[in-house]
């Protein structure tokens, strides 16, 4: 389940990541915020330790004269004269604590008069700047670590957490409608909360298997009790149509009859197959252009009647490897709807590169019927009979058994229903053209 793993995981490994850079980036702060003031009074009792230590020895000689260091100078000053002497950033400075520069240097200096005389102390702050960018570095690393590891340590903590999830949502995914007749969700070791998700699941499965039974049944009982009076009918058709004695006229809606009730059935199929997604037959090899020529039979006469050319250019060789009666039920009804939006003009069928086609001269289709041309009951025209369902059961067939329909359509100018058949069927085409 990769949307899972994505999506509980990930979010479980960021919460503990986000925890984490709360509690280092807080506990960082804090340091940060520590280490200046730590630095500032060591800073401090530094200065203030020199200054008491030359106090010291002046007292005790006032002969003392101070060394000046690398990073700490100390200065005494028994003349006013000798302040000149003095480097140029420390002179004229009175009194208390300054912050003077010598060059980007800080430094810090401490100033005290005892009896007149001056008394200074100046000391370059730079290894206290150095080691607090080296300390504020490290804590910058430190949460980018702690971010990184948090994340890989989150993202397997979640992993361990979810796996009775992923278990359980695999064990779904790989369960069809109707199995859940002796197949359970719960499992030995499972978290209680996964073992309530579990016992829903199976619930919920066998709920869908009861259901699907009842419709399954009904289906089953609806199809018996409406293919008997076809059955009947069309058998009476044939009886009659064998007595001596019956007029032309009777013979004609004899036929009628028939027509209409050998549609009745291919419907009855059709619905049945749109409601269950059951199978039409078996794979075999067919002869396309003679699908062709059963399929168009039914509305014959009404090709007739409208003095259309039926054009078919399939090669008489064409063969491929598919299902005989979903293909027959498809070309039924792309034909029927064919021959009932057109008035005057062709139909025409053709079949190349793993491509059958099927043209008209009618009404053709309003570009903005187009996104609900294969929805149940539409009906883009009041134009012909039918429900509505016929390009429905076209779409869930080619849907079914992975074929691609696609249409092309000009109103006014006809329309074109496309049929692109699997690249691997084997498929031998010339062109060729037939008139009916």
């Amino acid at each position: 389940m990769p949307g899972l793993k994505r999506g509980l995981r990930l979010r479980v490994a960021l919460a503990f990541a986000i925890f984490c850079i709360v509690v280092v980036g807080t506990l960082g702060i804090s340091l940060y915020i520590a280490s200046d003031d730590i630095e500032e009074a060591h800073i401090e009792q530094i200065m203030e330790t020199e200054m008491d230590y030359m106090l010291q020895r002046y007292h005790e000689s006032r002969n003392f004269v101070p060394q000046v260091g690398f990073h700490l100078e100390k200065y005494i000053i028994r003349d006013p004269s000798e302040e000149s002497r003095l480097p140029s950033y420390l002179q004229g400075l009175n009194y208390r604590r300054h912050r003077v520069f010598k060059g980007p240097e800080e430094i810090r200096v401490a100033v005290r008069h005892i009896d007149g005389v001056k008394f200074i102390v100046a000391y370059e702050i730079g290894l206290h700047d150095q080691r607090q960018q080296e300390l504020r570095l490290l804590i910058v690393l430190s949460l980018l670590s702690v971010v990184g590891v948090a994340l890989v340590v989150g993202y397997l903590l979640a992993g361990v957490l979810v796996k009775q999830v992923t278990d359980l949502a695999e064990r779904v995914r790989h369960l069809a409608p109707g199995d859940g007749q002796g197949a359970t969700m719960i499992q030995p070791g499972q978290d209680e909360e996964v073992a309530q998700l579990a016992h829903a699941l199976d619930d919920y499965q066998n709920r869908i298997t009861r259901m699907l039974r009842r419709e399954q049944e009904f289906t089953a009982n609806v199809s018996h009790e409406l293919r008997t009076p076809i059955t009947t009918i069309l058998t009476s058709c044939e009886l009659l149509v064998t007595e001596r004695n019956l007029s032309e006229r009777a013979r004609v809606r004899v036929g009628m009859i028939e027509a209409a009730a050998t549609r009745m059935g291919e419907q009855l199929q059709a619905l049945l197959f749109l409601a269950r997604e059951q199978s039409l037959g078996i794979m075999e090899p067919v002869a396309l252009a003679e699908c062709v020529y059963d399929a168009v039979e039914p509305v014959c006469s009404e090709i007739y009647r409208k003095r259309l050319n039926f054009e078919v250019a399939i090669e008489p060789k064409a063969v491929l490897t598919l299902n005989r009666q979903a293909l027959h039920t498809a070309l039924v009804n792309l034909l029927r709807n064919a021959v009932q939006y057109t008035e005057r003009g062709f139909i025409r069928v053709n079949f190349s590169q793993s491509r059958l086609s099927i043209s008209d001269s009618g009404i053709g289709i309003e570009p903005f019927y187009m996104p609900l041309l294969y929805e149940r009951f539409f009906r883009g025209s009041t134009q012909g009979e039918g429900l509505g369902i016929g390009l429905a059961i076209v779409k869930r067939i080619c849907d079914h058994y992975g074929w691609i329909i696609d249409v092309e359509s000009t109103p006014g100018k006809g329309a074109t229903f496309h049929i692109t058949f699997p690249a691997s069927q084997a498929v031998a085409l010339t062109n060729s053209s037939q008139f009916l």
